[in-house]
């Protein structure tokens, strides 16, 4: 015990390096993300997150989201509790049988405007889940989507990339969204 003790304090930590992307970089993505949901909603965006059976991974990288690097709250990008409250729902994960009717249940309780994002490869088309017989397949099988990011799992860049495309298209197209 006393060798695994001080072989502790002698060797460096064992931890990953911070992510390669530039500060500024990050700054000027969250303004244009928070700027074009102002411009479409006239107030910050609401995300309410839903895990339709996913690993996790991209639930830890959505998640980063909230941390101290990237911090995306200090933008007016904010994750809520309730879909009532939400405007996008970024669904993770292939959509589980046990799943499917407590989604549309979060789609229905969602007010308008909403916009659905599919969040990895298996919120896009089951991923390697696909074919389970627990799965019934990608979201768009159950809901209608409006994107897909894809990634296994999606960094938190491309989720703000991913998310700030899907207001930019829904400003260019000045369309009511579904609902």
């Amino acid at each position: 015990m006393r060798k695994h003790l001080f072989e502790g304090l002698t060797r460096l930590p064992l931890t990953e390096r911070p992510p390669k992307a530039s500060q500024t970089a990050i700054d000027e993505l969250a303004r244009g993300l928070d700027g074009a949901a102002r411009k479409r909603l006239g107030r910050s965006l609401s995300i309410r997150a839903v895990d339709a059976g996913s690993c996790n991974g991209c639930e830890l990288e959505m998640h980063a989201l909230n941390n101290a690097f990237y911090d995306v709250e200090r933008f007016g990008i904010r994750f809520v509790a309730s879909p009532r409250h939400a405007d996008v729902l970024l669904v993770t994960g292939p959509v589980t049988k046990n799943m499917r009717e407590a989604l549309k249940w979060t789609y229905d309780a969602t007010p308008n405007p909403k916009w659905v994002v599919a969040l990895g490869d298996c919120g896009r088309n089951g991923g390697c889940f696909a074919g389970s017989y627990a799965v019934v397949g990608g979201v768009s099988e159950v809901l209608p989507v409006d994107l897909h990011i894809p990634g296994c799992p999606p960094s938190p860049i491309e989720i703000l990339k991913g998310l700030l495309a899907l207001l930019e298209r829904v400003n260019a197209k000045t369309a009511a969204p579904r609902g």
